[in-house]
């Protein structure tokens, strides 16, 4: 028999960790700055991990110390010769990673688990293969494993088809800076997760390169600039917050979150705000936010800018008086599974 115990609201204050949306673009920034960077509040997790067992693999030394995580950056020269680097089920590792490839000097080959293997990244490839590089799915079906032939990043013009991942244009743009000649990225479609392209844009800005844009339809990277070591603190986790604030929300009580910024670029701080407008009340300060749980109502909500939160978002609207619709939301299809038909099947 399974006891099941009632629910009671909650009080508390918790503290989250760093996002981990910015330290994967900082830890690929910082492994092409030249020199150390400390990394303060730097997420330790499986995806994070694989990221950094990737830069170590290029010869970037990468070790956690007390004070946090210490990147030690080769200005863009990656070791060459032949590497294989496999990453799990992190999308954003396979990404990033097969663009940072494009560095090297060398074959490399990304794979990853089975899931990976049905993921699309034909579009990254295609970016890569206009800025001068050879890039293939060695199955031919535009999925993982994906074959880097690299001598030198030329730049030049590119596209990114906007809807199936921000990540394709945030992979390119972190790069951009090192090719021979100037990087313009023209996005084809409507740009899906922009808030995780403006998290990107916003780490390269803190290292020293600076991104031009015509609002979400193109971008420019000027050649010859270079990112600079920093002391970096990478800010508290909007996804990881979310849990926090949407148990206040179904248990009508109080949670406090700690080194959260309302200000943020990430766009899961949005979520404040969807609770609010089911019927919590919230409060804000500089590096926290508070959550009061009332009586819920159903709302419309597009959560394209927030598709990390949508199961958040699910889960808290069945204690909703009323319907629910979440809208734009197609590309989570793609995830690291489908996570619409997972919800339902839930």
């Amino acid at each position: 028999m399974i006891e099941i115990k009632p629910v009671h609201p909650c009080d508390a204050v918790v503290m989250i960790p760093g996002s981990k949306s910015y330290t994967h673009r900082a830890l690929i920034v910082s492994a092409l700055a030249d020199g150390e960077s400390l990394l303060i509040n730097a997420l330790q997790s499986e995806d994070t991990g694989l990221t950094i067992q990737g830069l170590e693999k290029f010869g970037i030394p990468i070790f956690q110390r007390s004070d946090g995580l210490h990147v030690l950056g080769k200005g863009g020269k990656l070791e060459g010769a032949e590497r294989s680097i496999y990453v799990g089920n992190s999308g954003t590792s396979m990404r990033f990673l097969t663009a940072l490839s494009a560095l090297r000097n060398g074959r490399t080959l990304l794979d990853g688990n089975k899931r990976m293997r049905g993921r699309p990244i034909e579009d990254l490839l295609n970016g890569l293969n206009a800025l001068g590089i050879r890039t293939y799915s060695v199955e031919k079906n535009g999925c993982p494993p994906v074959m880097i032939e690299s001598q030198e990043l030329k730049g030049g013009e590119t596209k990114i088809k906007g809807e199936e991942s921000s990540q394709f244009l945030s992979a390119l743009l972190m790069i951009a800076p090192y090719a021979l000649e100037d990087v313009h990225v023209e996005i084809i479609g409507h740009l899906s997760s922009k808030p995780y392209v403006d998290i990107t844009t916003n780490v390269m800005s803190a290292f020293g390169v600076e991104v031009e844009r015509d609002e979400y339809h193109s971008f420019f990277v000027k050649a010859g600039q270079r990112y600079v070591p920093q002391r970096y603190h990478i800010e508290g986790d909007a996804s990881n917050a979310s849990y926090f604030f949407s148990a206040a929300a179904v248990t009508r009580g109080k949670v406090r979150v700690e080194d959260f910024c309302p200000n943020s670029v990430q766009g899961d701080v949005g979520f404040l705000f969807i609770l609010e407008k089911m019927g919590c009340e919230v409060t804000q300060g500089v590096s926290w936010a508070e959550v009061k749980g009332k009586e819920l109502h159903g709302v419309e909500i597009d959560m394209n800018a927030m598709p990390d939160l949508v199961t958040t978002l699910a889960v808290t609207s069945a204690f909703a008086r009323g319907e629910t619709l979440i809208t734009n939301i197609g590309h989570l299809r793609l995830k690291e599974s489908d996570r619409i038909k997972s919800l339902v099947l839930e």
